[in-house]
């Protein structure tokens, strides 16, 4: 039978000779002189005591039976047992753990504020509060000494160590006799009352500064190489500081002596002011007469001129504005990165826009859009095609809007801020030249701000001759219908017309050049700023100029397309003020021209598909306006059979019109390539003998080809190609006419192949301009064609060779996957010679990983949950623990009162006793 555990126990502590014989006196006394020894003995018997522990307590540790998983070299023996673990020291961390964290927690719950000591070495357990108290005196005493300078006025002089600041020889101890004073003492004398020479001793005293600061300059300028002491640094900082805060008290005072003598005339101008009206009311309550009130009047005062100027300078101070904030100054550097951060977002959101993605709607972002997309749209609607070196007056529609740099660089935030150029001004109005750097001050914050608020108005301002600049009726909100004329006899003032008949009577007697002059005049007159109501005026009257756009198409003139193109220029402008009203009277034109003339389109039609191009921006994926414009263009070019020359001259302009539109987005329309292609087969003096392409080719009329035309020369197509009534195909009129069609499709190709280049399928979609093209100028044709027509043919079709080329050569062929080659499949059953059941075994990859992954999510979120269990557990425990007490300090103090209450009662109920006894014997006496 083996050993019980006690007789085990005493043998093992036997062994490690922890307990034994009993020492002797002699033995003790020298184990005691070495202290060395001692100390190792002491940690041999700790050693052996935790030893012992762990081999009686076998439930203290964990062994894994299997042993480590992998077989490991190491000098170490115990880690080749296994997986050793002792739960009970575990345990016995975790709960000093939680009661470190959870514990604190709980007991911090629903309280606020709290005191952190954040003394030094407090919460230090390696620090001994004497070595902290050390220190904090130490750390004093160094910051005490920092402190202390003797250039330090707000410092003691015990602190000081005996040196003082000195100031002309004298302490600047203040209060002392025959020292300086304080700057507060010296407003007053020494019994307490004003000082009579109070401004004649600040005078002295600030001479006397300035002297003093001049002194310290003058000897740098003496002495420029020898450097300045610390001391004479800092004299001349508390000099200047001094001389800055009497200057500045000077000013303070004079401004305060001017206040008051302003104060003392107050009374004075309220008489002047209030005279008139004291005077009536004292006529008629006591008809008094009028000799007191001479008295207010001034003499030597023209008292109508007095009301006048008075008058003048009211109207000034009304029509002031008040001072906005403004921005602190920035520098280059940071103006130049918010205008690239500005123009790098605009982009993204026009990019977004004509993907079709959703960009978040505002105001802000949507004048932002507008001008961003409108940046390529300034360009003249119908200058699409040119000719090298030649004119840029396609369709008579005159030069167009001039060619000038963006508002980017020329640091506009926005593109509608142009310059007013000498074609903009109407003949007559006498506008100077403003220079750039008069008009645009940088440093003008305000100025730059109140530019910013009238970005919308900038045929408005600037605009006005001087004289109409500074008469009243352009500043007031109610102007006559009558009102004075120019010297060109141009009336100043004009209603706002509300119909377009309204406005056709308005400019019924006015040369067609001026009447760009009526409608600046109108927008001035009636601007949303001057009047609540004139932006609902304004509004009709932008519906109006919309109107009048195509009604344009029944004016004559030399100035009918300057005109043209300012009205759409001011349609343009005010669409940013009225973009529903314009963009509602765009969509009722388009669905009026939908319903009555699909396919027969007029050139008023042209001149609003024109002015859209130029007002909205045309990249957008879906846009309310451009995009019902695109379908009626598209819908004529792919609908539309020619019968004559004017349909052949309105659809090339379409498609002028549709290629202008994709210049950013740059969309394919196959309508435009079709009816191009189309048009010179048709026109060509001959027939193709092949198909050219797969696009529909209509035969033409036998009139309708271009012949005999070699001498004919190449002009530039007009507006009154499009409706030009049907007459003889076979005259000069219709060969010239034939030739420039020819013309303006071939440049139209290469315009198409500039915009389109890039695309995946270019070289299919070329293809047949490259082969019509070849045919146009065959052997058969050149007989027919003007020399100057074939060069051009020629050099767009090589053009669109090289072009296709490329295309070519950037496109990547197909082939095949290069590869090692996959072995055939087997289904031949695999065999583990180590199979082991407990082991996964997945052939797929992926799925093998998968099912790692989840199966160490599993064991991680059983361990949270085991952990979360313990907090929960433990926090209940420390819940049972309180309640547990107070339950019991609830119950101890209760039965502490039952006790006192039982007591008081017994006690009571004796001397109750005692004295009915009592009686008891008193009454049996």
């Amino acid at each position: 039978m083996p050993a019980s555990q006690l007789k085990r126990l005493k043998a093992s502590l036997r062994d490690q000779g922890i307990v034994g014989p009993q020492q002797s006196k002699k033995q003790k006394k020298k184990n005691a002189q070495d202290e060395r020894g001692r100390n190792d003995r002491r940690l041999q018997r700790g050693a052996a005591l935790e030893n012992i522990r762990e081999q009686f307590n076998p439930f203290q540790f964990k062994t894994n039976a299997r042993g480590p998983k992998f077989e490991v070299t190491t000098n170490k023996p115990e880690k080749k047992k296994g997986i050793l673990g002792r739960p009970g020291m575990a345990k016995a961390l975790g709960e000093e753990r939680r009661k470190e964290t959870l514990l604190v927690e709980m007991q911090r719950r629903n309280r606020t504020g709290g005191i952190f000591d954040r003394r030094f070495g407090e919460g230090d357990p390696n620090m001994t509060p004497e070595t902290a108290a050390a220190h904090r005196f130490a750390m004093e005493k160094q910051r005490a000494h920092k402190k202390t300078s003797m250039f330090d006025l707000e410092e003691d002089d015990d602190l000081s160590q005996g040196i003082s600041l000195t100031h002309a020889g004298k302490s600047l101890t203040f209060g002392d006799d025959g020292e300086l004073l304080d700057d507060f003492d010296e407003e007053f004398s020494e019994d307490g009352s004003d000082m009579s020479d109070l401004e004649e001793h600040n005078r002295k005293r600030l001479k006397r500064l300035r002297d003093q600061v001049a002194l310290h300059e003058g000897g740098d300028q003496e002495e420029p190489e020898r450097k300045k002491t610390k001391k004479e640094v800092m004299e001349e900082v508390i000099a200047k500081s001094k001389l800055h805060k009497y200057e500045r008290q000077a000013a303070k005072e004079d401004d305060e002596d001017l206040r008051l003598e302003l104060d003392k005339e107050t009374a004075d101008i309220r008489r002047l002011l209030l005279g008139q009206n004291r005077k009536d009311v004292e006529r008629t309550r006591n008809g008094e007469k009028q000799d007191d009130l001479k008295a207010i009047a001034i003499p030597g005062v023209d008292k109508d001129a007095f009301e006048k100027d008075y008058d003048l300078a009211v109207k000034k101070m009304v029509a002031d504005k008040r001072a906005k904030p403004t921005m602190r100054t920035k520098t280059e550097e940071q103006v130049a990165e918010e205008q690239s951060n500005r123009l790098r977002e605009l982009e993204e959101k026009r990019l977004k826009r004509m993907r079709g993605e959703e960009v978040r709607d505002s105001e802000e972002e949507e004048d932002d859009d507008d001008s961003d997309n409108n940046k390529a749209n300034k360009r003249p609607a119908v200058e699409i095609i040119r000719d090298n070196g030649g004119s840029s007056e396609d369709f008579g529609l005159g030069k167009g809007i001039k060619m000038r740099p963006t508002a980017t660089e020329l640091g506009f935030d926005d593109e509608d801020d142009f310059i007013i150029d000498d074609d903009l001004v109407a003949s007559g109005s006498d506008i100077e030249d403003v220079d750039d750097d008069d008009a645009f001050d940088e440093s003008d914050v305000e100025g730059a701000e109140e530019f910013e608020d009238d970005e919308d108005d900038e045929f408005t301002k600037g605009l006005l001759t001087e004289s109409e600049s500074k008469d009243a009726v352009f500043s007031e909100a109610k102007h006559g219908q009558d009102g004075g004329r120019a010297e060109d006899g141009l009336p100043y003032t004009f209603p706002c017309p509300q119909t377009h008949p309204e406005f056709l009577a308005v400019i019924q007697d006015i040369p067609l050049s001026k009447v760009p002059t009526v409608i600046q005049r109108i927008r001035a007159l009636y601007h949303p700023k001057l009047l609540s109501t004139n932006k609902e005026k304004l509004g009709n009257f932008s519906r109006v100029l919309v109107q009048h756009i195509a009604h344009m198409q029944d004016v004559s003139g030399e100035d009918l397309y300057a005109v043209l193109e300012l009205l759409i220029r001011h349609v343009h402008s005010l669409a940013k003020m009225f973009p529903i009203e314009i963009a509602k009277e765009f969509r009722s034109y388009l669905e009026e021209m939908e319903n009555d003339r699909p396919l027969h389109p007029s050139l008023g039609d042209l001149y609003i598909l024109t002015a859209i191009g130029s007002i909205f921006p045309t990249s957008d994926h879906f846009h309310q306006v451009v995009t019902p414009a695109m379908l009626s263009m598209g819908r004529f070019l792919g609908q539309k059979i020619p019968g004559s020359l004017a349909d052949y001259a309105t659809g090339t302009y379409l498609s002028t019109l549709a290629v202008q539109y994709q210049k950013l987005a740059k969309r394919y329309v196959p309508e435009v390539m079709n009816f191009t292609l189309n048009t010179i087969c048709a026109l060509a003096p001959a027939q193709a003998r092949a198909q050219l392409g797969a696009f529909p080719v209509h035969e033409p009329a036998a009139a309708i080809r271009t012949t005999n035309a070699k001498g004919v020369s190449v002009r530039k197509l007009k507006s009154y190609d499009c409706s030009a009534a049907k007459e003889d195909d076979s005259s000069e009129t219709a060969k010239s006419l034939k030739v420039a069609l020819l013309s303006a499709n071939i440049s139209l190709l290469q315009a198409a192949s500039e915009t389109w280049t890039g695309k995946a399928s270019f070289h299919e979609t070329f293809e047949p301009a490259a082969k019509t093209l070849k045919h146009l100028t065959s052997k058969v044709n050149r007989t027919h064609l003007p020399d100057a027509l074939l060069q051009e043919a020629e050099r767009t079709a090589t053009h669109l060779s090289r072009a296709m080329k490329v295309a070519t050569l950037s496109r990547r062929p197909l082939e095949l996957h290069n590869h090692r080659p996959l072995a055939i499949k087997t289904y031949i059953p695999k065999f583990e010679d180590d199979f082991d059941p407990d082991k996964h075994y997945d052939p797929d990859r992926e799925r093998a990983e998968l099912a790692k992954l989840k199966a160490e999510h599993k064991k991680e979120r059983k361990g949270a949950m085991r952990e979360l269990r313990k907090d929960a557990n433990f926090l209940a425990r420390e819940k049972l623990r309180l309640k547990k007490e107070k339950d019991a300090a609830y119950e101890k103090k209760y039965k502490r009162l039952v006790a006192e209450i039982q007591g008081e009662e017994g006690h009571q109920a004796n001397l109750y006793d005692k004295e009915k006894s009592a009686r008891k014997r008193a009454k049996n006496r």
